[in-house]
């Protein structure tokens, strides 16, 4: 599996093919339709991350020393947004997630091109992932 990094790295290569944010935009929504499915069973209100306009539900759970992440949103461009999160982060070690930087969301203008509500639910997503990725990291050692 490739490293954090390296993915990111992907992630960057990918936007900087489109030539403006309509087109993002649409990449962003077809990286939603892509997203793991998230089982029925964990929409539930304590999955859901507090922050978001939308709803966002985050399922996480350690396999071996992975984490694996799926997630569901109710909004297309946020369910994009997690979707990049997940793409980045899941099925690495939980302390790799922590460690994680989040430079590439600036590197693709993520931040600066959403409303302010919907940073601030990036934010939260964010933050919801690596609180999980600590979780699962107090139970490896």
């Amino acid at each position: 599996m490739a490293q954090i990094q390296e993915i990111q790295e992907e992630i960057v290569d990918e936007f900087n093919l489109f030539d403006d944010w309509m087109q993002r935009y649409e990449y962003m929504i077809d990286l939603g339709k892509s997203l793991p499915v998230i089982d029925e069973q964990y929409k539930t209100d304590d999955r859901i991350i507090k922050g978001c306009q939308s709803k966002v539900w985050v399922h996480a759970e350690l396999a071996g020393d992975k984490v694996q992440f799926t997630a569901d949103s109710d909004a297309i461009i946020t369910k994009g947004i997690i979707a990049i999160l997940i793409r980045a982060w899941s099925g690495q070690r939980p302390q790799d997630i922590i460690e994680a930087n989040t430079d590439f969301i600036d590197e693709i203008g993520l931040k600066e091109h959403l409303s302010p509500t919907r940073a601030n639910g990036l934010v939260s997503m964010i933050k919801q992932l690596k609180m999980y990725a600590l979780a699962f990291q107090s139970q490896i050692n």
